[in-house]
C-alpha cells in the first residue's frame, strides 16, 4: 500500500509539471524509487494476475473448510394429489353387495415445512483436501515473492542499462570536447607556422565522427529510457533524471558453498516448489484416505398436515456410517496419478536447486572477473590520459606531430568506453549476483 502511495504521488507531481508549462520537470529516478513503482499493484499486469491468484486460493481454503460446517436447508411443500392404492399392493375385496373400497385415494393436500441439517463427523480425506488447499495458499503467496523478485531484476536491469546509456552520452561529450580543443591546437600551431593544413584536417575530422558518435549516444539512452518507462509502467513521455551513476561499490562477497547456502534459504522460486510438492503430497493423502470409513450425521424437523391448522410436528435423527468397498479402481487410479503428481514434483524441485547453483557459480564467477576488468580499466584510463597529456605537450613544442597526439586521443577514447563497459558488466554481475542468492532486496535499497 505504502509504495501504491508513493507511485500515485509521483503521478500527480508529474502530471502537475506538465500543467504549469511545455516543459516539465524530470522525475528524480533511483534505482529503489524504479523498483517500487513497478512492483505496484496498479502498475505491472504480472503483480495484479499474481494477486488474483492469491484470491483464488484464499476461496479454494473457505471452499474446502466448508466440509466441517454443517450443511442447513429449509424447504416448504404445499401440494395437491391423488394416489392409486393398488400400485403400493393395497386391494380391498369386501364380500358386501353393492359396496366397495375405490382404488383411488384422494384427492387430498398435504403441507410440508422443514428444516434439514447434515454435519460430517469423520471424514478423513476432508481434513487433508483442508490441510492441501492452505498449501496451495502459501505456494501462491510465494509465487508472488517470486514474480516480484523477476520485475525487480528486469527494472535494475533497465536501470542500469540506462545509467551505462548516461555514461556512454557523457563519454562522448567528453570526447567532443577534447576534439575541439585539439582542434583549436592545430589551428594555433597553423597560425604559429608549426602546423600544417592537414593536422588541421585531421583534427575536424575527428571532431566530426566525435559529435556523430555523440548523436547516436543520444538515441541510445532515450531507447534506453523508454525501455524502463515501460517496465516502469509510466507513460513513455515522462521525463526522468536518474540519481545515480556508474561506478564500483565495494562488496565483501562470501565463498561458494555460503553463497549456495544463502541461495537455498533465500530464493523464493525454491520455497514455492517445495511448497507445491507438499500439496501434492497432501492430494496423494486425500486420495489414499477415500477408502476409510466416514461418519455423518442428518437430521429434519418440520410440520406436516392437510393444511396448516391441521399440521403437526415430526422428525429424523440419524448417523451414518458410510465404508468404501469397490467402486471400479477409480480410487486406485486417483491414487496413482496423485503419486506420479508426486514424482513430478521433485523432479521440477531437483532441477530448479540444480538451475539455482548454477546461477550463483556462473554470477560469482561473472563478478570476480568483472571486478578485475574494473581495476584493469582504471589503470588503462589512467595511463592513456598520461599518454596524450605527453602527446600534446610534445605537439605544442614542436617534437611531434599531430598524428600522435590523434593516436593517444583515440586510445583515450577506447580507454572511456573500456572503463563504461567494465562498470557497466561489474554492477551487472553484482544485480545477477544478489539476484540468484535471494538478496536483490538488500541490493535495491543500497
Amino acid at each position: 500500500m505504502r509504495s501504491l502511495k508513493k507511485r500515485w504521488i509521483w503521478y500527480l507531481l508529474l502530471c502537475a509539471a506538465g500543467a504549469f508549462g511545455q516543459t516539465r520537470t524530470p522525475l528524480p529516478l533511483s534505482l529503489k524509487r524504479a523498483v517500487e513503482i513497478a512492483i505496484a499493484p496498479d502498475g505491472n499486469t504480472r503483480i495484479a494476475l499474481a494477486q488474483e491468484s492469491i484470491e483464488q486460493a484464499q476461496e479454494k481454503v473457505v471452499e474446502a473448510r466448508a466440509a466441517f460446517l454443517p450443511n442447513l436447508d429449509a424447504s416448504v411443500q404445499d401440494r395437491r394429489q391423488t394416489t392409486n392404492l393398488k400400485a403400493f399392493g393395497f386391494s380391498f375385496s369386501i364380500p358386501i353387495p353393492g359396496f366397495s373400497i375405490p382404488s383411488i385415494s384422494g384427492p387430498f393436500s398435504v403441507l410440508d415445512t422443514r428444516a434439514t441439517a447434515q454435519q460430517s463427523v469423520l471424514n478423513i480425506s476432508d481434513r487433508q483436501k483442508l490441510k492441501a488447499s492452505k498449501a496451495s495458499l502459501t505456494a501462491v503467496k510465494l509465487d508472488l515473492d517470486s514474480t516480484k523478485t523477476q520485475i525487480s531484476d528486469e527494472v535494475a536491469h533497465d536501470y542500469l542499462a540506462c545509467l551505462r546509456a548516461d555514461a556512454v552520452r557523457d563519454t562522448a561529450k567528453a570526447n567532443v570536447d577534447l576534439s575541439q580543443a585539439l582542434l583549436d591546437l592545430s589551428n594555433r600551431q597553423q597560425n604559429a607556422g608549426t602546423g600544417t593544413g592537414i593536422e588541421v584536417t585531421r583534427a575536424d575530422v575527428q571532431l566530426a565522427n566525435d559529435r556523430q558518435r555523440l548523436i547516436r549516444a543520444e538515441n541510445d539512452r532515450a531507447r534506453a529510457v523508454l525501455i524502463l518507462l515501460k517496465a516502469m509502467g509510466l507513460a513513455l513521455d515522462s521525463p526522468v533524471e536518474f540519481t545515480s551513476k556508474l561506478d564500483e561499490k565495494g562488496a565483501e562477497v562470501a565463498g561458494a558453498d555460503a553463497l549456495l547456502a544463502q541461495a537455498r534459504r533465500l530464493r523464493p522460486e525454491l520455497k514455492t516448489q517445495q511448497q507445491r510438492e507438499q500439496v501434492a503430497h497432501f492430494n496423494y493423502d486425500a486420495v489414499k484416505s477415500e477408502r476409510l470409513p466416514t461418519i455423518g450425521t442428518q437430521a429434519d424437523y418440520g410440520a406436516i398436515g392437510p393444511d396448516v391448522i391441521g399440521a403437526r410436528a415430526t422428525y429424523t435423527m440419524g448417523v451414518a456410517l458410510k465404508i468404501p468397498l469397490f467402486d471400479g479402481f477409480r480410487r486406485q487410479a486417483r491414487r496413482e496419478e496423485s503419486f506420479s503428481q508426486i514424482k513430478q514434483e521433485q523432479i521440477r524441485l531437483r532441477d530448479l536447486q540444480q538451475q539455482v547453483e548454477l546461477q550463483v557459480r556462473m554470477a560469482l564467477e561473472n563478478f570476480n572477473s568483472a571486478k578485475g576488468e574494473v581495476d584493469a580499466s582504471r589503470d588503462g584510463l589512467q595511463l592513456a590520459e598520461n599518454e596524450l597529456a605527453q602527446a600534446r605537450r610534445r605537439y605544442e613544442a614542436g617534437v611531434a606531430t599531430s598524428l600522435e597526439v590523434t593516436d593517444a586521443q583515440t586510445r583515450l577514447q577506447r580507454a572511456r568506453d573500456n572503463q563504461v563497459v567494465a562498470l557497466y558488466d561489474y554492477n551487472v554481475a553484482r544485480l545477477d549476483l544478489a539476484t540468484s542468492t535471494g538478496t536483490i532486496g538488500d541490493y535495491i535499497n543500497q
